[in-house]
């Protein structure tokens, strides 16, 4: 009869392969630090959350180039998400800062050293971006479509709300035929009354 022993602690399975593989990169990144220089400690690390990324900046459309989504190494390494953010590693080299430069100074949007709460921020962050963008480009194509009738409309008076009518060069020759016929009669009149009221002898 076979016993099993009740200290023996059951191991803990594996949830997925790449679960697995994150691991297997934690532990190198963690003998990293002891055995290579610190800035490789860090690049590494960068790395490994844009990995995590990398599907996320694949559904980036093709047309949005606001973002940047690169390493740039150095004595301070730094994944750049966009122009004004970027994501660097805190003081002990364990923790991701995701900052942001704006009119006001740099902001920390996020500090943490779990990979994935970090993803899931730059992942919100990419989304509200990619959003902000589309109602910009909507909201300049809507005032360019309304600003095009408005050039070939006349102008509406801003008291009465009508519209003032458009002058008609033919409709002007009536009034105008009118006047010119009545100043005819009356200088013909004029000469007659002068004729008859002043007879040649």
């Amino acid at each position: 009869m076979t016993r099993t022993r009740d200290n023996v602690v059951p191991h803990a399975k594996v949830r997925s392969l790449r679960d697995a593989i994150r691991k297997v990169k934690f532990s190198e990144v963690e003998r990293t630090d002891v055995v290579v220089e610190l800035q490789e400690s860090e690049r590494a690390r960068l790395e490994m959350l844009a990995d995590e990324l990398q599907d996320v900046f694949k559904e980036v459309p093709e047309d949005d180039d606001q973002f940047s989504f690169q390493i740039v190494p150095g004595n301070l390494p730094r994944l750049w998400i966009d122009i004004t953010s970027h994501v660097t590693m805190g003081r002990d080299k364990r923790v991701y800062r995701f900052v942001k430069d704006t009119r006001l100074g740099r902001t920390v949007i996020l500090e943490t050293p779990e990979l994935d709460d970090m993803a899931d921020c730059i992942t919100e962050y990419i989304a509200e971006r990619v959003l902000e963008r589309e109602r910009a480009v909507e909201g300049d194509w809507l005032s360019k479509r309304l600003r095009e009738p408005a050039r070939n409309e006349p102008a509406v008076n801003t008291v009465t709300g009508a519209t003032p009518p458009v002058p008609n060069v033919h409709g002007l020759w009536g009034p105008f035929a009118a006047f010119a016929i009545g100043l005819m009669v009356g200088v013909i009149g004029l000469i007659g009354f002068a004729w008859f009221a002043n007879p040649i002898n």
